[in-house]
């Protein structure tokens, strides 16, 4: 592959060999994880994949704080690359890792001891040629404490894939891996960090919501409207009662009325567009 045909600048290339240590034997493993200004979340990241993989990619669309440069510390090959979208944007670091498996994971994401020993026992055991990926649970950590129901938990992601079966997909900022064969999973926990209080969970919301806006085509004005009405209760009723959010106690509650406004506002964002703009008039 032409690297050069992504626009692409790479910053520094992997070291496998730090430090003059002794090379020990690695999974043909590949971690690929896409960077924004995540100098407080990707340490834990690296540290977590340390040793496990024979290769890191770090694709950064313009961080502005040290991101690249604790990612070069550690060892990745950091490339910057403007912002494509979620799906593309991951798909550019899938297709610069060179090894057999890839391993993508976001920032605020970790390995907990048991899943990193089940990757590598699983790759070191030399997975039949049919399995083409493997889930992993994620378990996220919000407003202090481990989230176990909701519909966050367990949540299972595919994240481990050959590489040459595997493609990102999905509606921005929505995106999703799909392989060609069989996929099985594995246990242990990834971690998850998604939000730092309410005001970054808002945040979120307000980010995603305007990137859906902005793709979705014209649904129709009662569509738009059935959406904003009756779309937000059903999701709390979902996530709060059919979920089990009512055992997350209140960080459930807030769960479920997250949820209900990030479908509301998305619809209500929907007819904005298409209803509410212009400046206002005279006196």
């Amino acid at each position: 592959m032409n690297k050069s045909g992504h626009g692409i600048n790479y910053v520094e290339a992997n070291r496998n060999n730090r430090g003059g240590e002794p090379m020990t034997a690695r999974p043909s493993l590949s971690v690929c994880i896409i960077t924004l200004d995540e100098e407080r979340d990707l340490p834990r990241c690296l540290r977590s994949v340390d040793g496990l993989a024979s290769e890191v990619v770090v694709v950064d669309s313009g961080s502005r704080d040290r991101t690249r440069e604790i990612a070069a510390a550690a060892g990745a090959k950091v490339v910057e690359q403007a912002f494509l979208g979620h799906v593309k944007q991951k798909q550019t670091a899938l297709e610069l890792a060179s090894e057999e498996w890839v391993l993508s994971l976001d920032a605020d994401e970790w390995l907990d001891k048991r899943l990193r020993s089940e990757i590598a026992d699983t790759l070191a055991s030399n997975p039949p040629e049919e399995v083409a990926g493997y889930e992993l649970n994620r378990q996220p950590y919000y407003l202090g404490r481990w989230i176990h129901h909701s519909g966050w938990f367990p949540e299972w992601k595919l994240r481990l894939v050959r590489r040459e079966h595997a493609h990102w997909t999905g509606f921005d900022p929505h995106d999703r891996l799909d392989v060609r064969g069989a996929i099985r999973r594995l246990s242990g926990h990834l971690k998850h960090f998604p939000h730092i209080d309410l005001s970054d969970h808002a945040e979120t919301i307000n980010c995603y919501t305007d990137i859906i806006a902005g793709h979705w085509r014209p649904t129709g004005i009662l569509r738009t409207i059935a959406g904003m009405v009756l779309e937000p209760p059903l999701v709390f009723v979902q996530k709060f009662i059919l979920q089990g959010g009512f055992r997350d106690g209140v960080r459930g509650f807030i769960i479920a009325a997250m949820t209900s406004f990030y479908f509301f506002l998305r619809y209500a964002k929907l007819w904005e567009r298409e209803h509410g703009g212009g400046e206002p008039g005279g006196d």
